[in-house]
């Protein structure tokens, strides 16, 4: 009988790349969703690849990541980004381009409820002061909600409740995975819960390390409460790059294509390594 597979798609601004990488290396192997989950960055993969289930769906997420819209999120000037928050008092950026890479590559009225492969997106609710996970209804609204970084971009309302980003309450969403009843799950993580945390000696270093905490609290408790026959992979991501913790990285869109190519070599060395435990250990068996 076949396990039910998840892909667990994290949060993590333009480190995101490195989920694409990840879903060819998976996709190429014939590895498909029954459920895919996501939040912030991995709620915008994972939309498009519930929608996509195949290895066509890299190239509709190269064409999202390389479009002018796509540098345009956080690549305005910082003079206009300056103008825009004296303006609105909350935000930096426009939501209009990323809105527009979504509804181009999803379609402008698409629901959770079209899509091949069940989504779950998960949001932040400002009123509740409490996750939110989105699964029905249309489908942009909610990845807007999910994607909306405070201070980056503006609180997203859907029916009277306001929304930002989900990866302040859930960054890696295991849980909703378990609970859609996946027995195999593959989280899709943008490399911060692969490097080891130390002590800050910087006022810089406090504050990434401070946040790291708050992100990471949530995924070790899934971790250490994951069910009995629950199979989780952490893909990897193929490691940082130079600059990744300055306070300007989010708009290096250059580094897409690098984080791309090294998380597929990574994460197809993963799987080959994973396939080959499997072989032994079925060879094993039969002895």
């Amino acid at each position: 009988m076949r396990r039910p597979v998840s892909f667990v798609l994290g949060g993590g601004g333009i480190r995101g790349a490195v989920e694409i990488g990840m879903l060819r290396a998976l996709l190429e192997r014939g590895i498909r969703p029954d459920h895919v989950v996501g939040t912030s960055i991995g709620a915008i993969n994972g939309a498009l690849v519930a929608a996509d289930p195949t290895p066509a769906v890299v190239e509709a997420l190269m064409a999202a990541w390389t479009s002018p819209e796509a540098g345009a999120v956080y690549g305005e000037s910082l003079f206009t980004q300056f103008r825009r928050f004296l303006r609105t008092k909350t935000h930096l950026n426009s939501p209009a381009p990323l809105r527009e890479i979504l509804e181009r590559a999803l379609g402008e009225d698409t629901t959770f409820e079209g899509l091949p492969v069940p989504l779950q997106v998960v949001a932040a609710s400002i009123e509740r002061a409490a996750e939110h996970v989105f699964d029905s209804g249309p489908l942009i609204p909610a990845i807007l909600a999910s994607s909306a970084v405070p201070g980056l971009l503006p609180a997203v309302e859907i029916d009277g409740e306001h929304y930002v980003d989900g990866g302040i309450v859930n960054s890696i969403p295991i849980e909703q995975a378990v609970r859609a009843g996946a027995r195999t799950v593959f989280v899709l993580q943008v490399g911060r819960v692969e490097a080891p945390l130390t002590a800050p000696k910087t006022a810089l270093d406090t504050a990434r390390v401070a946040f790291e905490i708050a992100r990471r609290h949530r995924y070790a408790r899934d971790l250490a409460s994951l069910p009995e026959g629950v199979e989780l992979h952490l893909l990897p991501s193929g490691g940082p790059l130079d600059g990744d913790d300055s306070l300007m990285a989010y708009r290096r869109m250059t580094t897409v294509r690098r984080r791309i190519d090294q998380a597929f070599e990574a994460s197809r060395a993963y799987l080959d390594e994973l396939d080959a435990r499997g072989r032994a250990a079925a060879g094993e068996g039969r002895a």
